[in-house]
């Protein structure tokens, strides 16, 4: 069973396994203690595992129900108790405002046809599930709280930080990482407190 970052992960052929883009975010989470936080597109849960380390509670969602199962399983393992995990489609049942909203976000262009392809695959442009993301995250988001967005150059970089702005937020590409034939880019972005 491979361990990263000290927690254990069970994994499963049709749940994203945790890659670069993962890692990432994993070494960059801007989550602060005491903080609630969110995980949209949890996976493995990895993301959400690591954050209840600082944060007070952690919420992860993923719209693949096997996803889900595997995050639940994986924080019993662990022993860690201050995480929940639900099935959602992005806010779909989610409520409430959070500190911190971590989101890897799906890039390939086409329609999912299995489980695994939810993480993958991000509509016709591969930037569908991206745009509502961004569109639907401000009201999630307590003033000064951070999302946290993980996606590829292929998408488009400069288009995602334009619509943040344009829903409200203060965006800037805080890390990055050459993979293959592509870059995998953090975006940070603040609500800032006078919204």
């Amino acid at each position: 069973m491979p361990t990263y970052y000290g927690i254990k992960l069970r994994l499963h052929p049709q749940v994203y396994e945790p890659a670069e883009d993962t890692f990432l975010l994993a070494e960059n989470l801007a989550v602060k203690g005491g903080e609630v936080a969110l995980d949209v597109g949890t996976g493995t849960g990895l993301i959400a595992l690591l954050m209840a380390r600082k944060a007070r509670f952690v919420l992860g969602v993923d719209i693949n129900p096997l996803a889900v199962e595997l995050a639940r399983e994986n924080a019993r393992l662990n022993g860690i108790k201050n995480v929940e995990f639900r099935l959602s489609d992005l806010f779909e049942n989610v409520s409430g405002k959070f500190d911190a909203i971590t989101f890897n976000a799906p890039y390939l262009p086409g329609e999912p046809e299995e489980p695994i392809d939810l993480a993958l695959v991000g509509g016709k442009t591969g930037r569908e599930v991206l745009d509502r993301f961004i569109k639907e995250v401000p009201e999630y988001l307590n003033p000064g709280g951070v999302v946290q967005i993980v996606q590829s150059s292929i998408t488009g970089v400069e288009k995602t930080l334009k619509l943040l702005e344009k829903a409200g937020l203060a965006a800037k590409v805080a890390a990055k990482r050459h993979v293959f034939f592509e870059d995998i880019v953090l975006i940070n972005a603040t609500l800032s407190d006078c919204v």
